[in-house]
Formats: C-alpha cells, sequence, structure tokens
C-alpha cells in the first residue's frame, strides 16, 4: 500500500466546475480538475507532447488536451484517444479539507514549495 504525504494545493472555489488548475509541487506540475462533485488530479502534462492538461476542455471524467485533442481519463491516467497502449500519466488522490482541495503524493516526493498557476504560493 502506498503511503502519501498529503500536500494542501488550494481553495475549492479557486477551482471552477469543468475546469482545471496547475499547481506545482516540488518539481512535479500537477492539474487538478472540479467535475462539479469530485476533485481529481493528473500529472499536468499530455504525454503525447507535453500539452497543459490543465488548460484542456473537461468532458465527463475526461479532459482533452488543448495541442492535439488527446483525450485522457481523469480517474486512470490513462490515453482513451486515440488508441495508444500503455500511454498513461500518473493520477494522485485528492481529498477535500475545510473547503482546501489536498492532494495525495508519495512519500519519496519532493515537495519544497507549492505553487498555483498564477504563481501564488500555496
Amino acid at each position: 500500500m502506498t503511503e502519501y504525504r498529503w500536500v494542501r494545493v488550494a481553495s475549492c472555489e479557486s477551482v471552477p466546475v469543468r475546469e482545471g488548475r496547475a499547481a506545482q509541487l516540488g518539481d512535479r506540475e500537477i492539474a487538478i480538475f472540479n467535475l462539479g462533485d469530485q476533485f481529481l488530479a493528473v500529472d499536468g502534462q499530455c504525454p503525447h507532447r507535453g500539452g497543459p492538461l490543465a488548460d484542456g476542455i473537461v468532458s465527463g471524467t475526461s479532459v482533452v488536451c488543448p495541442l492535439h485533442a488527446w483525450k485522457i481519463d481523469l480517474g486512470t491516467g490513462c490515453v482513451q484517444r486515440p488508441a495508444v497502449n500503455g500511454s498513461c500519466v500518473a493520477t494522485y488522490p485528492v481529498r477535500v479539507e475545510d473547503g482546501t482541495i489536498v492532494v495525495g503524493l508519495p512519500l519519496d516526493t519532493p515537495v519544497v514549495a507549492v505553487r498555483r498557476s498564477n504563481g501564488a504560493a500555496a
């Protein structure tokens, strides 16, 4: 069982419904999505050409990369379109505590600072 370091990332109200936001956690950029009834987090770059997934269009429980329209399942991190075997991004557990989005990072992940896409510290 994986153990996590839980990191406060952003307030719930800072991620509008059906949108994503980028956050820099140490050396890792993640994308956090508000699906209305839950928040999901994945690595921030598309596995195809590194497109910014947080800027993509949310469709159901997927996001469409804004660069080349690759569709990524936000629950599994796997590419749904085009059909590419084994191409996925990492997913991260998310919970909400007192109106704040908290993301679980594996314990071996260095976290120096949390930066939101607008450059502000969390």
